[in-house]
């Protein structure tokens, strides 16, 4: 049987900087080339970065695409490397966009893949699966494709697709079994979930007996506004062996000698499987078999889950930072549980001169949440500061009649005018503490605690702030390091203190209460009858149903964050604010 060196590059790029991108996938092919590999790949839209969204209906940004992918094959062939087979994802387009006046039907801008060799675009493959759910609206961007791109490499016949055709049956696997590739690539921008990695090896698996074909899964990284790529590409043999796994948030490549049915049919021919056309190409030279033992790209364990979620939310942070060119973050430390692990996840992200942490304390704070705000800071190294807002907010009472919550909301929204006072004189980007438990019930103050330009926790309950606050801790004792985050932040009953004595259990159901009706409210889409059937009690679901369905318009101008569930407030779940719908009790 042939073997093939297949190189997966699980590589970070940026959306809109096909420069950069194309300069990562020359350095990285060079890699792979120096580790003698004979195919290479790379993510989903490589090129453009992934999701471009509505670039795609500007012209000028598709020609850009188009043009990069030529000049990049050229290129590659201008570095040595020409030779050596590389397919790359892009945005193409056969026809004007849809949305447009002289649209036509069947065609317009395409999810695509180029294999480049010897200086030119040899073959193409368009998507044909296109998600329509969650974060993606690919139907809204593309026009489906409807044919296998099939190419002879090294005697062995090798089928391109991407994404979210692995995640459906039929359509390019099927007619990929029908043709009788050996191999089929499946390059992706799949965004991470928790757990997502359990359920992606099973369906790689499903897809190979599909195919009866070996599987080379390749998978971005990096952070994406909302969204983070984890990587975990994996290549998985025809009868569902896992033969070589990458790991998690870290860019890699995964090299590994895999053996391959030689091709049998002729090549050049066309023919109609699953309703998809079957176009085969041959490439008459690549690099020769390397001498020396076979390379092994190892297999790497998936992490606990609450290390996965720190990984992710490090990255998606850093990343937003990053791309965005921000310097440094500033953030509120209240000496809570919230404010500590964002401190600490921007300090994993960013290093500590790169983050402001504030104490802001008012007359209800009490004198342990100082102390632990202040012991956070001597743990991680951060820069540190105490701006006292009691002076001010007692300027503005000196000048308005306010009682009760109103001044709750006061201190708050003082708090967030020096946050971004700070941002303004120097340059920070203002991170907000606020986690989902306290998004979904609207336990927020508009202009306050929400104000800030990106959340790192938006998408994590506050029953897994407290777990991943644990698992931060003990990871730093394995590692022999300084725990960042006070044991006194994590034991004390969580409160806002913004009156004498108070807790959030005055206003909420405790969180292990709470947590799992809004999960199974928000995450799960169940109504009223069918949490309380889960055991839930009816008072309780009522009070938090009213809550979350009246917070909706705060939730819309949220900042945005990494989501790790699948459904995150925002793309993910989509409600109107003006909404007279309620689940009855």
């Amino acid at each position: 049987m042939p073997t093939l060196r297949l190189a997966l590059s699980q590589v970070n790029p940026s959306v809109g900087d096909l420069a950069g991108n194309a300069d990562l996938v020359r350095s990285w092919t060079r890699q792979a080339a120096d580790a003698g590999a004979q195919l290479v790949l790379f993510p989903e839209m490589m090129l453009t970065g992934y999701p471009v969204e509505d670039l795609v209906f500007r012209r000028s940004f598709v020609a850009a695409s188009q043009a990069a992918v030529e000049r990049l094959a050229a290129d590659l062939a201008d570095d040595g490397l020409g030779d050596l087979p590389v397919v790359v994802g892009y945005l193409d387009a056969d026809g004007p966009p849809q949305v447009s006046g002289d649209a036509e039907p069947g065609r317009g801008a395409r999810n695509a893949a180029a294999l480049l060799h010897r200086g030119t675009v040899v073959a193409r493959y368009f998507k044909h699966h296109l998600p329509n759910y969650g974060v993606f609206d690919e139907d809204r961007y593309f026009v489906s494709g409807d044919q296998l791109t099939v190419v002879r490499i090294g005697g062995v016949d090798v089928a391109l697709t991407i994404c979210e055709d692995l995640w459906q049956a039929g359509g390019p696997f099927a007619a990929a079994r029908q043709a009788g590739v050996g191999l089929v690539v499946n390059i992706n921008g799949s965004p991470y979930e928790l757990n997502k990695d359990d359920i992606r090896l099973p369906l790689v698996r499903r897809r190979a007996a599909e195919a009866n074909a070996v599987i080379a899964y390749v998978n971005m990284i990096g952070g994406q506004d909302e969204l983070v790529f984890e990587g975990d590409s994996m290549i998985v043999a025809s009868d569902g062996e896992l033969l070589t796994r990458a790991p998690q948030f870290v860019e890699h490549l995964l090299v590994h000698d895999v053996e391959l049915p030689a091709a049998t049919t002729a090549p050049g021919s066309q023919n109609v499987a699953d309703g998809m056309r079957v176009a085969h190409y041959t490439l008459d030279v690549i690099p020769p078999a390397p001498p020396g033992p076979a390379a092994a790209g190892g297999l790497i364990e998936p992490v606990a889950d609450e290390a996965e979620v720190w990984h992710a939310l490090v990255l998606g942070l850093r990343d937003y930072v990053n791309k965005n060119r921000f310097a440094s973050v500033v953030l509120g430390l209240s000496g809570g549980i919230d404010s500590a692990v964002v401190a600490a996840l921007a300090v994993d992200a960013l290093g500590p001169d790169r983050v402001v942490g504030v104490s802001l304390p008012s007359q209800h704070s009490s004198e342990h949440s100082r102390e632990d705000a202040a012991d956070l800071a001597k743990r991680t190294g951060l820069d540190y500061r105490v701006e006292p807002i009691q002076p001010m907010v007692d300027a503005f009472l000196a000048n308005l009649s306010l009682s009760g919550i109103a001044v709750e909301n006061l201190q708050a929204r003082v708090r967030g005018v020096i946050l971004m006072a700070l941002s303004n004189q120097e340059g920070h980007l203002v991170l907000t503490t606020g986690n989902k438990s306290e998004l979904a019930v609207g336990y927020s103050t508009l202009y306050g605690d929400s104000v800030g330009g990106f959340n790192p926790i938006k998408d994590v309950w506050k029953t897994l702030v407290w777990r991943l606050a644990k698992w931060r801790n003990a990871d730093a004792a394995r590692r022999g390091d300084t725990a960042p985050i006070p044991e006194n932040s994590i034991g004390k009953p969580p409160s806002a203190e913004l009156s004498p004595g108070q807790l959030d259990s005055d206003s909420l159901p405790d969180y292990d209460v709470l947590d799992p009706i809004l999960i199974g409210y928000v995450d799960g889409d169940l109504g009223r009858d069918g949490l309380v059937e889960s055991g839930h009690d009816p008072a309780v679901v009522d009070k938090v149903l009213r809550l979350v369905d009246t917070a909706e318009y705060k939730r819309r101008q949220s900042a945005p964050g990494t989501k790790i569930s699948m459904k995150a407030f925002g793309r993910d779940r989509r409600l109107p604010i003006t909404n007279r719908w309620r689940e009855h009790g």
